[in-house]
């Protein structure tokens, strides 16, 4: 401690240390110190002088400072300086260099210690880097700050997430890889928004927002690792839009996460995220005093918001956000704060441009905002409000192009917006005693401002875009210029101001309009032709030889007079396709006009436009091209290059090529006519089809039901058929009775005699094929009993054995069928018999009147279901020919039962050959062990026979009974 104490304070005597010999001593000890204490005060005191003397600090020390983390893991106090020194020779920040570059006193006298100027921080910004590089040149190094992060002692975790901060500032790339690749290093990164302590989680932070730079791959696990869920608690925890820097510092991670991002966007819109952004944007009725916190976090907020419905996403994702921000009620909040009093000029701005992507291209979204009426007395429909805004000069440069934008956004791919916007200006819905969005935009366009002259042009070529119908109803516009003079149509009052010589850009806001206006409309051509003094202007001007600034107008009259020969339908005699380009060719020349046509893409403006579609300019003087209006350029530059530069006999073979086409395009028409109509055609037939197919199916449920029925019937009858047997023998029946019934049944007899007499054949069938049968078992027996005396206790005879006794069984089973069938024909034998008897009982005289009544009326009910019966037979002998087809079934299976049974005898001899093998086995294993026991015997051992075996078995068990 002594030792340090000099080396820190200095020695009263004697020349002083300098401050790189001072860092080497100390890096002396921290190297050879064996005391873990030594070694702590030495890491302390150089982490105080890491700040004065980063350089020689960062020279000498950062390798032992490493050696320091890698080996004294276990003391967390060395570990934490050795951290909080190496933050201070890798950090930029200026705050941190204030120190570092102080000049040092002079002479004794101070001098006045300023901020640090450009280079001085340059140099410093230098160091930084190389000690980054130095650091990281080792991955592992990185890979020991990573797993320093686990500590969960505030001394080690904390000045680790500043250093490991402080390289990704200096060298983002390299250190993003290297995490990338190491195990689980974005995972415990995303564990510090987990600390209970804010430091750590706050600078958790700012280390993910460095992280997460222009590096997808990492914004998708970081994004998995439940990082919208955490930060949009967070958000929640700390009061959302009220919240302090923490709140800020969460939604620039989740800009780094979803700007560009479209993987990390779908995962954000399938999480129901976007619902959970709706809260932010309550804004109550008071709106006086915003903190410009709250300012910076509802500012980026609408951001975020603006970053999931760029037009700069897939059209598919864009869509699905800005309907599930109309459904959740997103939409409905921002449009709130757009209509509300007190809000932020910038806010209200950057309002404006998230409510504009909201609704771009979407046209539920697009109604909504139309609906959309500002809180005034008498209320005024949002979009005159934002008009009124736009056309007033007094507003800020920025809120008049956010207003445009959101224009733009309403009306595009909107053509029910665009009808009702033109529908304003037309005679007949125009109302005098309210400002309506028509009326704003003319007005612009005719004011003394040209900034408002070129927003309404643009916003009123908006309402025009790719719509036709559109474009000839403006037409129908008539103007009042002043008292006592006609009303001139919009189109000739926009040529008149063009002539007159305005400013650069009311010129070129009026002509983009013209373009925009009479491109893809012969019927607007005409009329713009129809004015002698257009073309004559026109020509004019391309054929001066003008200034810078005019070279843009003369680009755009020559686009202008282009779309006139290229959308010419010749309908007019002066102005035909022909005479225009030779009147070109004559006063200004092919090339020339070509030369000024092209010069409208070559200026730097034109791209900076076509880059984007939301209009940000630098200054108001460069507000000069609309991103709509850049498509339109590069379609027709080469459309009207070529026009003018054909000769009339191409025109005519292009004619004749068009007419071809329409020719083709008729034919194909037709084609596709009657392909429509074998479509319909085809389609009544499937839905005949399908039709049908129900009947069908209904007609066959209906037929099942009937087969049903007539089973049920058959059954009735079947019963009857038997009571009316039993009743037939009864001993009570009379004579009369008798012939009656006799004579009803007739066929049923005869049908009872064929059945008996097929039974009858089968049953001799049968018995013969059992007599067989029992021969055949017989004779295998015999043959078993045989097998059973040469050889006892043979495993194949038992095998045999069992098979016999299977077969026996089923021989047994077939003959139990026979006996059965036998049974059912002599039942039927005796039924038959009795019905056809013609004999009567003899007569007892001991039955009485009562009796004999009783039966007469028996017999007629009989008599009377009989003849009910009969005709329910009429309906039976509709199903003759199903059991026609089950007799044929049957006599199939009778064949299949035949082929079994030849199968079964074949078995049967198969079996008979097996057991002669068997036997001829058992016959050579006999005289096998025969000569075995004879070659025993001369071999002298003693051998027992079966016999003298059988003769010791027999004693033992006359021993046993006795």
């Amino acid at each position: 401690m002594n030792f340090l104490r000099g080396v820190i304070a200095g020695q009263a005597a004697g020349p002083q240390p300098t401050g790189a010999d001072t860092i080497q001593k100390l890096c002396d000890r921290v190297a050879s110190s064996t005391l873990l204490e030594d070694r702590r005060d030495a890491v302390r005191a150089l982490k105080s002088l890491s700040k004065k003397y980063r350089l020689e600090v960062g020279t000498q020390a950062m390798d032992h400072l490493i050696n320091i983390l890698q080996t004294d893991r276990s003391d967390s106090e060395i570990l934490g300086y050795a951290l909080d020194t190496l933050y201070n020779i890798i950090c930029n920040d200026e705050e941190e260099e204030q120190d570092a570059v102080t000049p040092l006193p002079v002479s004794g006298k101070h001098k006045n210690v300023s901020a640090p100027d450009e280079n001085a921080q340059k140099q410093a910004d230098d160091l930084g880097v190389q000690f980054t590089d130095q650091f990281i040149q080792e991955p592992e190094h990185v890979t020991l700050i990573l797993s320093l992060l686990e500590e969960f002692d505030f001394h080690v975790r904390w000045p680790g997430v500043k250093l490991l901060t402080a390289l990704l500032k200096n060298q983002c790339t390299q250190v993003q890889g290297v995490i990338l690749v190491s195990p689980m290093g974005v995972s415990r990164l995303m564990d510090l928004l987990a600390d209970s302590r804010e430091v750590i989680r706050n600078d958790g932070l700012l280390l993910l927002q460095q992280l997460t730079k222009s590096n997808a791959a990492i914004q998708k696990i970081v994004a998995f690792e439940s990082a919208f869920e955490r930060l949009l608690d967070i958000i929640t925890e700390e009061g959302s839009s009220d919240g302090g820097i923490v709140v800020e510092d969460c939604l620039l991670l989740l800009l780094n996460l979803l700007r560009n991002n479209s993987s990390n966007q779908k995962f954000f819109k399938e999480g129901t995220y976007i619902q959970k952004m709706k809260p932010w944007f309550e804004v109550g009725d008071d709106n006086s005093g915003w903190s410009a916190q709250k300012v910076t976090n509802l500012h980026l907020m609408l951001q975020l918001v603006r970053v999931m419905v760029s037009p700069v996403n897939s059209p598919g994702e864009t869509a699905s956000c800005q309907k599930s921000m109309y459904q959740c009620g997103l939409l409905q909040q921002l449009c709130t704060i757009l209509m509300a009093t007190g809000v932020p000029a910038d806010i209200l701005t950057e309002t404006i441009n998230t409510v504009s992507e909201v609704i771009r291209g979407s046209q539920v979204n697009q109604d909504y905002f139309a609906s959309v009426n500002a809180p005034s007395n008498p209320p005024r429909p949002a979009i005159v409000v934002l008009l009124m805004s736009m056309v007033n000069e007094r507003q800020p440069f920025v809120l008049r192009c956010a207003v445009l934008y959101c224009f733009q956004c309403f009306l595009y791919k909107n053509q029910k917006g665009q009808g009702e916007i033109v529908a304003t200006l037309l005679p007949s819905t125009i109302d005098a005693n309210s400002i309506s969005a028509g009326q704003l935009l003319c007005g612009g366009l005719f004011s003394a401002d040209s900034l408002s002259n070129w927003c309404a042009a643009v916003a009123l070529a908006h309402a025009l875009q790719d719509n036709l119908t559109q474009k000839e109803q403006l037409l129908r516009v008539q103007l009042a210029t002043s008292l006592g003079k006609p009303p001139v149509s919009l189109l000739q009052q926009c040529t008149n101001i063009l002539s007159q010589g305005s400013k650069v850009q009311t010129r070129v806001g009026l002509l983009m309009l013209l373009c925009t206006w009479i491109s893809n409309c012969p019927i607007a051509v005409t009329h713009f032709l129809h004015n002698q003094e257009n073309v004559p202007f026109l020509t004019a001007q391309i054929s001066e030889n003008l200034g810078e600034d005019e070279r843009l107008v003369q680009g755009l009259c020559a686009l202008l007079l282009g779309i006139c020969i290229y959308y010419n339908d010749n309908s007019l005699e002066n102005y035909t396709k022909d005479k225009l380009k030779q009147l070109i060719e004559k006063r200004i020349g092919k090339e020339n006009f070509v030369e000024k046509l092209c010069f409208i893409t070559k200026h730097e403006l034109y791209s900076r436009a076509a880059q984007k579609p939301q209009p940000v300019f630098p200054s108001p003087e460069q507000m000069l091209f609309d991103h709509e209006f850049t498509k339109l350029v590069k379609e027709l530059e080469g459309v009207i290059t070529k026009a003018v530069n054909k000769s009339n006999e191409e025109e005519k073979k292009e004619e004749e090529v068009k007419k071809t086409i329409e020719q083709h395009d008729n034919i194909v028409t037709q084609y596709k006519e009657l392909i429509r109509e074998q479509d319909s055609q085809i389609k009544e037939l499937r839905e005949q089809l399908g039709s049908m197919s129900s009947q069908s199916e209904q007609t066959q449920a209906t037929l099942t039901q009937q087969l049903s029925q007539i089973q049920q019937h058959k059954d009735q009858y079947n019963l009857l058929k038997l009571k009316l047997g039993k009743e037939n023998q009864s001993p009570s029946n009379g004579q009369g009775d008798g012939s009656q019934v006799n004579g009803l049944q007739t066929e049923e007899l005869t049908q009872l005699r064929e059945e008996v007499e097929e039974l009858h054949k089968q049953q001799t069938l049968l018995q013969t094929q059992l007599g067989d049968k029992d021969a055949l078992i017989n004779s295998l027996k015999s043959e078993a009993a045989q097998t059973a005396e040469g050889s006892a206790g043979g495993s194949e005879n038992t095998e045999l054995l069992q098979e016999l006794e299977a077969l026996r069984s089923q021989v047994q089973a077939q003959s139990s069928e026979i006996n059965q069938l036998q049974t059912e024909r002599q039942e039927l034998v005796r039924r038959a018999e009795a019905a056809s008897s013609d004999t009567v009982p003899s007569s007892d005289s001991s039955v009485d009147t009562d009796k004999m009544a009783e039966l007469e009326s028996r017999v007629a009910a009989l008599t009377t279901e009989t003849e009910r019966l009969k005709g329910e037979t009429k309906g039976l002998s509709e199903s003759r020919a199903d059991l026609e087809q089950q007799l044929a079934s049957a006599t199939s299976t009778v064949a299949i039962l035949q082929t079994e049974k030849e199968k079964l005898q074949t078995d049967v001899q198969e079996s008979k050959k097996e057991q002669d093998d068997l036997l001829m086995l058992l016959a050579d294993q006999d005289q096998k062990i025969h000569s075995l026991k004879q070659r025993l015997k001369g071999l002298g051992e003693t051998v027992e026979d079966e016999d003298d075996l059988d003769a010791r078995d027999d004693d033992d068990e006359d021993e046993e009974e006795d």
